[in-house]
């Protein structure tokens, strides 16, 4: 899956040296985003804000679990075939319990899972819904799921681009690399982003709509290391045509902490908040 949002929040880096990594294709680069090692699974806390077109904010509070699927860098050797992705909320009260599921299939379509605590039952989302937004987010599902990686074509925009961190600090090496939806019917058919060249990290991304109007932008404001681990510890997703956006702050998350396949199952969804 090649994760927009919760990839990057949980990017490790690989010790490959910046001069090798310049002759990777598109399509290298796009797989080492997708395949990098992020470790066996992690639980992650985290904080969304969204802000309306006159400036009001609503708070949300949520779990993720994640789990890396067999033949990906760090997975266990009793992992499942695919990757594996929970998320819950927690607070307010009107939308606690809440939940996604998704299930990464290797050799056909991702599946992804939606509970309503409201209507006491679990709602499939459908591949045509994948880029409507995640639960009143300025993120779509497929933002926070993961795209298809055979849905899209891959170019290099800008081979020697970089990216200096919002807060301060050196600037890193990067690509600007280009993912165009092969349906170009969908309704964000094409994505510009900037991934680090020493971690494949995506810090920021343009995301295009049908006209092709550079409507919403994803950016990565603090990026740390956590156990090793690259970690966007502060992200947003604007949109410009609704003047809306969306924040994410991770107030917690930890690695390895030996998850099993069975957390993410659709009864486990259901269980919501215990």
């Amino acid at each position: 899956m090649f994760r927009l949002v919760l990839a990057a929040a949980v990017a490790a880096v690989f010790a490959v040296p910046v001069v090798a990594e310049q002759a990777l294709t598109a399509d290298a680069i796009a797989r080492r985003v997708q395949d990098r090692d992020t470790g066996r699974d992690a639980r992650t806390e985290m904080r969304m804000k969204l802000f309306d077109r006159q400036g009001r904010s609503r708070e949300r509070a949520l779990t993720m679990i994640s789990l890396r699927g067999r033949g990906t860098p760090g997975a266990a050797p009793n992992a499942p075939r695919g990757d594996r992705l929970l998320i819950r909320f927690t607070y307010p009260n009107d939308i606690r319990g809440t939940g996604f599921l998704v299930w990464e299939h290797p050799d056909r379509d991702d599946e992804r899972f939606l509970y309503l605590p409201s209507l006491g039952r679990v709602r499939r989302i459908a591949g045509s819904e994948a880029q409507e937004s995640f639960v009143g987010s300025d993120f779509t599902y497929e933002d926070i799921g993961g795209r298809e990686f055979d849905e899209y074509t891959y170019a290099i925009a800008d081979e020697n681009a970089s990216w200096t961190p919002p807060a301060g600090g050196a600037s890193r090496p990067a690509w600007r690399l280009e993912s165009r939806r092969k349906e170009a019917s969908a309704e964000f058919p094409r994505v510009i982003s900037t991934v680090l060249k020493d971690s494949f990290v995506v810090v920021s991304a343009e995301i295009y709509n049908r006209r092709d109007e550079k409507q919403k932008v994803y950016t990565v404001h603090r990026l740390e290391q956590v156990e090793g681990i690259w970690t966007a510890m502060n992200a947003e997703m604007t949109d410009a045509l609704q003047k809306s956006r969306t924040e994410l702050d991770i107030v917690s998350t930890d690695y390895n902490v030996g998850i099993d396949e069975s957390a993410f199952t659709r009864r486990e969804l259901e269980r919501g908040i215990r």
